[in-house]
């Protein structure tokens, strides 16, 4: 097997890369410019992208080249731009990839397919989707798209919903958080009793994996996550532990705390801080016989460890 990753330079795609590296699978990076060693430069993404030579001799690819989800979008039409990239160019590389005789197609979605939270009931793979904004449209979008080229060419697609990934170098609000415990901040999230679904690196880049190969996965749609849901003050005792030190948590209403955003202009922030997101699992353990490869304590010890060596 020889696998093209796209976006190999990422915060997913350089863990993807490293471990079918350590497995011994043969493996080549699709990136935007500079390409390294191993590498093959395929410029933007988009309808024209030529992605002949990334995909010579290859016989899977680990789709997870897009454009990310942005807080605040400055593009005059974020949806035009998200569809560009996440279902122009996966279209393209895609009927490319069937074209060349590539036998599996995983794809990185997202759980914004899903929505942007849960009250209750954790977001399952079969639910109707419901995404909110530009870039979990384009993911959905995208997934249909494959589905069709899938159903005419009979490429083997598999499409993958992560949660928040989190691991080390991890960024945004994540790194965030870590660098307020280590400060010794209190933090108002003591009544906070939120759940969150979130992903190791180490286990989505493990299910990613998995996907490429086995028997049960083509034509299915997994959501992954670690199967262990944390609440906001969870995470910080996981973090602060890490760190060695105690965790500074007041008790403040979490109303409160959502007028207080909102009148500085982060209730977007305030609102994934502080609300539920939880996936259901189940699924993805059963038809794939998958089980997380690191839970979120030693992951996040990890997290922790890594940014301490790099700050």
């Amino acid at each position: 097997m020889t696998v093209l990753v796209t976006g190999a330079n990422g915060f997913v795609g350089r863990a993807v890369c490293a471990e079918l590296a350590r497995r011994g699978t043969a493996l080549r990076g699709a990136v935007r410019r500079n390409p390294q060693p191993g590498q093959v430069a395929v410029g933007d993404l988009g309808r024209d992208t030529n992605w002949t030579q990334a995909l010579d001799g290859c016989t899977a690819v680990i789709h997870l080249a897009a454009r990310v989800h942005v807080m605040s979008d400055s593009a005059p039409d974020p949806l035009a731009v998200y569809r560009q990239v996440n279902v122009e160019a996966t279209e393209g590389l895609a009927r490319a990839a069937a074209a060349a005789g590539i036998r599996r197609f995983v794809f990185a979605s997202s759980v914004k397919v899903n929505g942007e939270g849960t009250r209750g009931a954790p977001f399952r793979a079969d639910d109707a989707p419901a995404p909110v904004d530009g870039y979990g449209v384009s993911k959905l979008d995208a997934e249909r798209c494959l589905a069709r080229i899938a159903s005419e060419t009979g490429l083997e697609v598999v499409s993958v919903r992560p949660c928040l990934v989190y691991g080390p170098g991890v960024k945004a609000n994540f790194l965030n958080l870590i660098r307020l415990v280590q400060q010794g901040w209190p933090l108002p999230f003591g009544s906070v009793r939120n759940a969150r679904s979130m992903v190791a690196l180490d286990n989505l880049v493990d299910l990613l994996i998995t996907c490429l190969d086995h028997p049960n996965a083509p034509g299915q749609t997994f959501l992954v996550s670690d199967n262990e849901d944390l609440s906001i003050g969870d995470l910080v005792r996981h973090i602060a532990a890490a760190l060695g030190q105690t965790p500074r948590l007041v008790p403040v209403p979490v109303g409160l705390m959502l007028v207080g955003a909102a009148m500085l202009g982060k209730r977007a922030v305030a609102e994934r801080l502080l609300g539920s997101l939880q996936v259901d699992i189940g699924s993805t353990l059963d038809v794939l016989n998958w089980r997380p490869v690191i839970s979120p304590a030693a992951a996040i010890d990890r997290c922790v460890k890594a940014f301490l060596v790099q700050h």
